[in-house]
């Protein structure tokens, strides 16, 4: 009698299989391997037949042995800047659990929204988002995580904040030009190809219709079902001690300084982020002891290695260059059959690359696919950059999904019955604010 765990792992590689042979049909042989590599890992992940920080070391093994990158271009991917970003921002997050700073915080919360769990959700959703719009979307996921998580016991209602946190980081990040890296690379891309140029103003005026109606729309489908639940805390007023002070002072010392590099760019996030972390191992100063670094969730550190390993063999097998070429052959359609079909496309491949290495490949090919259509190409180049920021399906689709699954409380499963759901939303929201907005 074969296991449920080893039923879950043949249906995966047979997923793959076809995959393969599907694929076969227009890329090479090599790219056709990835594609199935590819579905067995989300496969695989999704399942949970494996670990997630197993299944998230295997393209070190699968990468080589089919000779789609090296062992050591595979590796390279496990110890990139933004890794160690997350270690400083989960020191941070650790810190303040240890202290309980996190308390204060979700009690002051819950004295500005109502005390619901409807309330709670649109809370922490909104906030996260006004907070990735001109933070890092990692650091935002990062600090707001700790709340959500101590907000309730009840586990249903843990994965909805979660995911609150999560994706309104993400939409959040498309609110203004720094909010993520696609919106930076966009602007760089108009610049060098003397296309007229967003203001920060005007950037701003085309996405906050966008942003709002999508925040209002995720916050009520995820509190579907427990918008009746109550959230209880302390009733009587909370005050700092002198630990939690010094951390609060530390933490807006941290957004001051990350603010600041937005404009600046003195240095980066990740260098940042990890200092701030490591100072809380100073004494006096800091709060942790080396037994408190076991509580990172190295499995997800795993899993953003697996995601840039993949994002690394799209781009070095040219499977993203084929992907983006099949797009010129679009150019007969009718604007909004492209915008939508272009919309589509980007947000389902940034579930399973980054999108910053996906604009970066896209814009050129979209850019002649609006000169050959004859539409306007700013309008295409926009609605692209903003889905490469709907990536709500995967934990390796962007940060603030990793940092949801780090949690421990939902599974791939969770993010998934979700994230195809928003994803859709959000295509089809972006390609009517695009025709009748933009």
């Amino acid at each position: 009698m074969i296991s449920k765990e080893y039923r879950k792992i043949i249906i995966a590689i047979v997923l793959a299989f076809c995959g393969f042979l599907i694929a076969d049909i227009t890329f090479n042989t090599t790219q056709s391997i990835l594609i199935g590599i590819v579905v067995l890992l989300v496969t695989l992940w999704s399942n949970e037949a494996l670990p997630l920080g197993v299944v998230s070391l295997l393209p070190i093994v699968l990468f080589p042995a089919f000779d789609i990158l090296s062992a050591k271009a595979t590796t390279m991917n496990y110890s990139k800047t933004i890794i160690f970003l997350f270690m400083g921002g989960f020191l941070l997050a650790i810190a303040v659990e240890k202290i309980g700073l996190h308390k204060v915080i979700a009690h002051k919360l819950l004295q500005v929204f109502p005390k619901s769990a409807r309330g709670i959700i649109f809370a922490l959703s909104i906030t996260s988002a006004l907070l990735s719009s001109l933070l890092s979307n990692t650091t935002t996921a990062l600090l707001l995580m700790s709340i959500a998580l101590f907000l309730t016991d009840d586990k249903g209602l843990k994965v909805r904040l979660v995911l609150a946190v999560a994706y309104g980081a993400s939409i959040g990040g498309i609110i203004t030009p720094i909010g993520t890296p696609p919106n930076l690379i966009l602007m760089g891309f108009l610049d060098d190809n003397a296309l007229e140029k967003l203001s920060f103003i005007s950037w701003m005026g085309k996405t906050i219709p966008l942003a709002f109606v999508m925040l209002m729309v995720v916050s009520y489908i995820l509190s579907l079902g427990v918008q009746d639940k109550k959230i209880e805390l302390l009733s009587k007023t909370i005050t700092l001690d002198g630990e939690q002070k010094r951390m609060r002072n530390i933490l807006i010392g941290l957004v001051v300084v990350l603010f600041a590099n937005s404009f600046f760019k003195f240095s980066s996030d990740a260098i940042i982020l990890l200092s701030f972390g490591l100072i809380m191992f100073l004494p006096t100063i800091g709060f942790l002891k080396w037994e408190d670094s076991k509580k990172i969730p190295y499995e997800v550190i795993f899993l953003f290695g697996a995601g840039f390993s993949i994002a690394s063999a799209f781009g070095h097998t040219g499977l993203a260059n084929a992907i983006s070429q099949l797009l010129l052959n679009l150019t007969t359609l009718s604007p909004i059959m492209l915008i939508l079909i272009v919309a589509t496309m980007i947000t389902f491949t940034t579930e399973v690359t980054s999108n910053t290495a996906l604009i970066s490949i896209a814009l050129p090919i979209i850019f002649s696919l609006g000169q050959s259509a004859n539409i306007d190409t700013s309008l295409l180049l926009m609605v692209a950059t903003i889905c490469a920021s709907y990536a709500f399906m995967l934990p390796i689709a962007t940060p603030p999904n990793a940092i949801a699954m780090s949690s421990r409380v939902l599974s791939i499963k969770d993010m998934a019955k979700f994230g195809i759901l928003f994803n859709i939303i959000a295509i089809l929201l972006t390609t009517t604010i695009a025709m009748l907005w933009w």
